[in-house]
């Protein structure tokens, strides 16, 4: 049976990368996207010439808002995982970050999925497998300054995870966060080369993390075997910071 995987930002550097690697797996999946919709169709079309067996559907939605979650859960038939790797980060002195800014952050990152999670859980607990993975960050583990909000909605994801985690386990599902360090992703191009380098050069593996060796970690997870890890916040940092 095959089995049904929803990527929220699948779009992004590191959701693309995951749909790629699960779709070899032979999974199929609900590819979410915002508003990067020639990046979402451009994967969508790679993955059905590559794996014909399989069906990735595109949905869309703005995480932003309140109602994002029930038109997009009307839209799920079937589902075993949920893999949340959206995110974006503000930059700058927590003092002059704007509220409404928080309240975007927090609203896509926390709450809406959150709220994604009360209304399909029936569905991940129905096969007695199921999986709630969260991409989070080092940020959420020891906190950034000049990215308070960040570093303060990863942590509650964390935190998330831990709690509802016990009252799942006995359903089949496991919650757990994967938390990177430093990704050579989009995101991160926000700094310069200088800075970049200055960074990979605290990082004791030396370099910053692909894509590739963040979804390995979401390959672990949805194995069948890994049914007995739960309620874990997973560092991926090369053993920077944490």
């Amino acid at each position: 049976m095959i089995k049904w995987a929803l990527i929220i930002g699948a779009s992004g550097d590191i959701g693309t990368q995951i749909a790629e690697e699960l779709a070899a797996d032979g999974w199929s999946l609900y590819l979410h996207y915002f508003k990067s919709s020639e990046r979402a169709h451009q994967l969508q079309k790679k993955l059905t010439m590559k794996f014909a067996r399989q069906d990735f559907l595109l949905v869309q939605a703005d995480l932003t808002t309140d109602q994002a979650v029930d038109e997009l859960s009307q839209q799920l038939f079937s589902l075993d995982a949920l893999i949340f790797a959206q995110g974006t980060t503000n930059y700058g002195l927590f003092q002059k970050l704007p509220a409404r800014e928080m309240a975007k952050m927090v609203q896509m990152q926390l709450l809406s999925p959150l709220h994604l999670i009360q209304v399909t859980a029936d569905k991940l607990a129905i096969n007695h497998f199921g999986r709630i993975i969260f991409i989070g960050s080092i940020y959420g583990g020891v906190g950034s300054a000049m990215e308070v909000g960040y570093s303060t909605v990863k942590g509650a994801l964390s935190a998330f995870a831990n709690a509802y985690s016990k009252e799942v386990a006995s359903l089949g599902v496991t919650v757990n966060v994967i938390a990177p360090g430093a990704v050579a992703t989009r995101m991160n191009n926000m700094f310069s080369p200088t800075v970049r380098q200055a960074v990979a050069a605290e990082i004791p593996a030396g370099h910053f993390a692909s894509s590739q060796e963040i979804a390995y970690w979401v390959k672990v997870i949805l194995a069948t075997e890994a049914d007995y890890l739960t309620g874990q916040t997973i560092y991926v940092t090369g053993g920077w910071l944490k």
